[in-house]
């Protein structure tokens, strides 16, 4: 078995730059060292390498054979190591990789295409991608791991997730612009007594939050329909079958829709929250995108 030759880096660079510019002196000028340790530096290499590599003379420096295949051969190797350290750096500084991020609908629809676009200006070797799923499905993929982590309605508790609160979010009412409440600038969460409500299901991270208001006010209303997406909601109410609570995230309304959204009064609020697990680290590349959400805005009135 042949033993492992004990070469340095350092030597190997050294060595390629004193070939570069066939001087001892220069090398060390370029590289930093002195004349006699850019000496000692190649000495030590052929030492190790058992052969002479470079030709000394009072007024050259002269590559042996045997040098000159060894810096075809170590110019390479040189190369593509540095390629190679470049990219680890790009990791390390948060610049590069994938990141996959789950949303509940009502958070994704305005807030991630948000961040999709800030992530494109200030990372563009991050490739984001985004997946708009009901919120147990969310809370599921970030506990399994199949996304990074994720974007929901909280406060909520699990001993094996993280959450951080992003910004608050408050409701509006959504009704056709004929509606006897679409007159008003606000509506109080009294006033819904009696409608046919075309409602979020319990899938979303709202709905439980709707329901605790609505009991709080004491308000009887009929959920005629309950929908998993915004969109449908919308095409619901605008047919006329009844008004829907949607949180502000939710809007816009569809474009030249003949529906108004009218703050509800007194404001109640849930709370956005990003999600990870406890026990895994996030990419650099993850964490960068955690902290472009983490700075948004505290309040979702103020994306307007």
């Amino acid at each position: 078995m042949n033993p492992t030759l004990n070469v340095t880096l350092r030597q190997l660079r050294v060595f390629i730059e004193v070939a570069r510019l066939s001087s001892f002196s220069r090398a060390g000028d370029e590289i930093g060292l002195t004349q006699s340790a850019v000496s000692r530096c190649v000495r030590e290499l052929e030492s190790e390498i058992g052969l002479k590599l470079i030709d000394r003379t009072t007024r050259e420096v002269q590559l042996t054979d045997v040098g000159m295949n060894l810096v075809g051969s170590v110019s390479r190797l040189l190369t593509d190591l540095d390629e190679a350290l470049r990219e680890i750096r790009d990791l390390g500084e948060q610049r590069r990789g994938r990141v996959i991020v789950a949303a509940s609908p009502t958070v994704a629809c305005r807030l991630m295409p948000r961040v999709i676009a800030a992530c494109l200006a200030q990372f563009p070797l991050i490739a984001l991608s985004l997946r708009d799923d009901v919120q147990s499905d969310v809370l599921r993929q970030v506990k399994s791991g199949e996304v990074d982590f994720g974007v929901v309605i909280g406060p909520f508790s699990s001993d094996d997730l993280h959450g951080e609160p992003v910004m608050t979010d408050s409701f509006c009412l959504v009704a056709r612009q004929d509606h006897r409440l679409a007159r008003e600038h606000e509506v109080s969460w009294a006033a819904l007594a009696g409608e046919r409500l075309v409602m979020l299901d319990y899938a979303s991270g709202s709905r439980p939050i709707i329901d605790a208001v609505m009991r709080e006010h004491a308000v009887s209303a009929e959920v005629v329909q309950e929908l998993g997406h915004p969109a449908t909601v919308f095409g619901l109410v605008e047919a006329g079958v009844g008004v829907s609570v949607l949180p502000r995230l939710a809007l816009p309304l569809p474009a030249h829709s003949a529906l108004v959204a009218l703050p509800l009064t007194p404001r109640a609020e849930r709370t956005v929250e990003l999600v990870r697990r406890r026990d895994r680290s996030l990419s650099p590349a993850a964490e960068s995108v955690w902290g472009l959400i983490a700075s948004l805005p505290k309040r979702a009135e103020e994306l307007d």
